[in-house]
């Protein structure tokens, strides 16, 4: 039989203040309602989905092989000389790239891996800001040897599509190897070349070096080969372009980037999970959390 109390009048106890402990009894109704509704969302199976690409990609092997005899100091491209030119826009062709490994080739009268086939693009534009015209004892325009050593670099890739840009501005009158050779072994193993021949039509003028006088200009004839070059693309299922000048070289590196453009597939998938299990658990955890309170702190006595 539980204890009563009798009272002859309430109005000096509803005046009694109101506990911390009675106020936070009100929480009950609260928890029990969040307890519901985690329930009833829990039950409708709610699931979060995230959205994940996977990128195919076909990579193009290129290797860029630049004439640097001294012929190309002529002056007939701007602002300043061939080999600026080139090397300016070689590198918009290299940064214009993603995914596709480049190396680079020079050559005068002997041919130079500057690069083997990377990706690290920003050693590259390094390597072209740092580079010159050949020594004296190394002029010349080697074309089959310059070809060839490109050739060898990029013979055994295993890319679906493995290209050679090769630029000059002369004919070929230095070197072991034949160009129309260096073609053939290149289309051998499936590589396409692009031939460039740079020089403006008719004449240039070139800087001489006076022993007395310095540095003065000659007008002298632009002399391409351009037979050869073309015989090049042909061999090899490529195409031959001319530039006489800087836009129309620039216009020409775009264009073989156009027809050499990445193949890149993209697979689109949405992975869902189940968030039952963190709804009921949160209900659960309420429903612990209004157990333990309403028999230790807040608990009614009778």
């Amino acid at each position: 039989m539980s204890g009563q109390l009798k009272y002859s009048t309430l109005k000096y106890i509803r005046r009694a203040p109101v506990t911390l402990r009675r106020r936070l009894r009100q929480l009950f109704f609260l928890l029990r309602l969040g307890i519901i509704a985690l329930i009833i969302l829990g039950l409708a199976r709610p699931q979060s989905g995230s959205r994940q690409e996977e990128i195919i990609t076909e990579g193009i092997d290129i290797m860029l092989v630049l004439d640097v005899s001294s012929s190309m100091l002529a002056e007939d491209f701007k602002p300043k000389n061939r080999l600026e030119a080139v090397k300016a826009v070689a590198e918009e062709f290299i940064r214009g790239r993603k995914n596709d490994p480049i190396g680079m080739v020079v050559f005068a009268g002997e041919a130079f891996t500057q690069s083997p086939l990377t990706l690290d693009y920003g050693v590259l534009t390094q390597i072209l800001d740092h580079l010159e015209v050949a020594p004296r004892e190394w002029d010349g325009t080697a074309i089959g040897n310059g070809l060839a050593t490109a050739v060898s670099r990029i013979k055994d890739s295993k890319a679906k599509s493995k290209v050679i840009i090769l630029l000059t501005d002369g004919v070929n009158n230095a070197g072991e190897i034949d160009p129309v050779t260096a073609a053939q072994v290149a289309h051998t193993f499936d590589i396409r070349v692009y031939t460039i021949g740079a020089g403006t039509r008719g004449t240039a003028l070139y800087p001489v070096e006076h022993p007395i006088f310095g540095k003065q200009y000659r007008r002298m004839q632009v002399e391409i080969d351009e037979d050869l070059l073309k015989r090049i693309a042909d061999v090899t299922g490529g195409k031959y372009f001319r530039a006489t000048d800087s836009e129309k070289l620039r216009q020409i590196y775009r264009e073989i980037g156009e027809l050499e453009k990445t193949k890149i597939e993209v697979k689109e998938f949405t992975k869902y999970t189940e968030l039952f299990v963190d709804y009921a658990g949160l209900a659960l955890a309420l429903l612990l959390l209004e157990i333990i309170l309403s028999n230790t702190y807040l608990r009614k006595l009778p």
